[in-house]
């Protein structure tokens, strides 16, 4: 009988454990959605990463800057980059901040930045920005600038961008017969 009643007395203590721990839940969820929606934290993405929160405490202390990407319909969004980020740190952004967008507004969708960086590349002030290892304020980039989206189609064989676009159905046809 004393086992039963042991028992008995174990499946109340993890009744009210497991309710106590839903209870802790449910109000460290209900504050961090509090803080999510405040204004003042308006800029945090919605599962933020620890390099995100040091990338906008840093951006409060000046040691980072927020750029403003306009896309090619027009609109335009900000992302957070640290005083030392390269080309490459932006487009890592930029891939973040619009996947996040896009599942946030369609669920998942899949983007091919393969395909996305071999017909498009970023500008500041006419420059484009084609050297991944270099520093953006090498070409000026501080707080609040604005880059662009351009369209450019890279070369195939030397894997760099070239001057024009390649229309290869009408290449031939300019040649004499």
């Amino acid at each position: 009988m004393m086992e039963f009643g042991t028992e008995r007395e174990d499946k109340v203590g993890d009744y009210e454990y497991n309710r106590e721990l839903n209870v802790k839940k449910a109000r460290l969820n209900s504050t961090l959605d509090a803080l999510l929606h405040d204004p003042i934290l308006a800029d945090v993405p919605n599962n933020p990463t620890l390099s995100d929160v040091d990338t906008l405490i840093n951006l409060e202390l000046g040691s980072a800057m927020r750029l403003s990407v306009l896309k090619l319909d027009g609109t335009s969004f900000d992302v957070a980059m640290m005083n030392s980020a390269t080309v490459k740190d932006l487009k890592l952004a930029i891939k973040k901040k619009v996947n996040d967008m896009e599942q946030s507004k369609m669920g998942h969708r899949h983007i091919s930045w393969k395909h996305v960086w071999a017909n498009f590349c970023l500008s500041y002030n006419k420059e484009k920005l084609l050297d991944d290892n270099s520093m953006l304020q090498v070409f000026g980039i501080r707080n609040n600038s604005q880059v662009h989206f351009i369209p450019y189609v890279m070369a195939k064989g030397s894997q760099r961008h070239s001057k024009g676009r390649k229309h290869r159905f009408f290449h031939g046809l300019n040649k004499k017969a």
